[in-house]
């Protein structure tokens, strides 16, 4: 049996936060979530999750500031990444991703569906081919 996914999750609406945690823990992952940027900066020192699953919308720090600080870490700065956002026109999808997100999973979500979700994408990114 294979090691259980490490996710480092940032969102800050408490009650999105725990469906996540209840799917993805349900699933097997294992979850070190955070309600804000800022305590993803402070936890991540200390952590080497396989995912990080980023909120887009947030106060103080959006998720693309924050992932732009957690890839100054050098143990982080390859971490796939997935962010969860409303926010899903075209041009916006194309931002996310040349920021090096592997995906976006739209919010609202299917709670039950959600671990698949990831994975799949987790998947297609491994199966890119390599640009040298």
């Amino acid at each position: 049996m294979s090691e259980p996914l490490q996710v480092l999750y940032v969102e800050d609406e408490p009650d999105i936060r725990a469906v996540v945690e209840l799917a993805l823990e349900y699933e097997g992952f294992g979850l070190v979530a955070c309600a804000s940027g800022r305590a993803a900066l402070d936890q991540a020192p200390g952590l080497k999750p396989d995912l990080i699953l980023l909120d887009v919308m947030m106060p103080d720090m959006d998720g693309p500031t924050t992932l732009r600080q957690l890839r100054e870490l050098p143990h982080l700065a390859d971490t796939p990444v997935i962010f969860m956002t409303a926010k899903v026109q075209a041009n916006e999808v194309a931002q996310y991703k040349a920021m090096g997100a592997l995906g976006v999973i739209n919010k609202p979500f299917n709670p039950m569906a959600l671990a698949d979700e990831i994975r799949n994408i987790l998947r297609r990114g491994h199966d890119r081919p390599a640009h040298d």
